[in-house]
């Protein structure tokens, strides 16, 4: 169980805090809800506490892992895989899966292929999320502006 004040990691959206937890009915029935409010898109979210499992809610990474990762940007074998199909969805699952590390593996490959040789509509979007999702634990997580950790990304190329 979160509580009020706690950092966590909500994948394909990013992190934020827990806001409140709020008892709403939804199609007649009554629940708990984590209201997530995730700094890095003036957004906020509300997530089943039920369900929290189910969509893969979890603690943001401690500071110590979150500098690691950043220092590890970019230490990764690339997928050259020429089917576009197949790599966006193996990146889109990557992400999904809520791991850090597995979203700068994604995010350093994608801005790598952008860099060389142009990415596709769908591919750019996904770039700009998996981006987000990086950015905003890694800021979180150690506590610097977010300024500060895409600099470090781009200083990778």
């Amino acid at each position: 169980m979160f509580v009020v004040g706690d950092k966590v990691l909500y994948p394909m959206h990013g992190a934020g805090i827990i806001d409140r937890i709020e008892e709403k009915e939804v199609m007649g029935e009554r629940q708990d809800y984590y209201v997530v409010a995730l700094p890095f898109g003036d957004l906020s979210v509300s997530v089943p506490v039920c369900k929290r499992v189910d969509v893969g809610l979890r603690p943001v990474i401690a500071a110590e892992k979150a500098r690691a990762v950043l220092d590890a940007f970019g230490q990764t074998t690339i997928d050259e895989s020429s089917n576009w199909n197949k790599r966006y969805r193996e990146n889109m699952l990557r992400i999904r899966s809520g791991d850090i590390c597995e979203v700068s593996d994604v995010l350093f490959s994608l801005m790598k292929r952008d860099q060389d040789r142009g990415l596709s509509t769908g591919e750019r979007k996904m770039m700009v999320s998996a981006k987000m999702i990086f950015v905003s634990e890694i800021s979180l997580s150690v506590g610097c502006p977010r300024d500060e950790v895409e600099a470090t990304i781009a200083g990778v190329f």
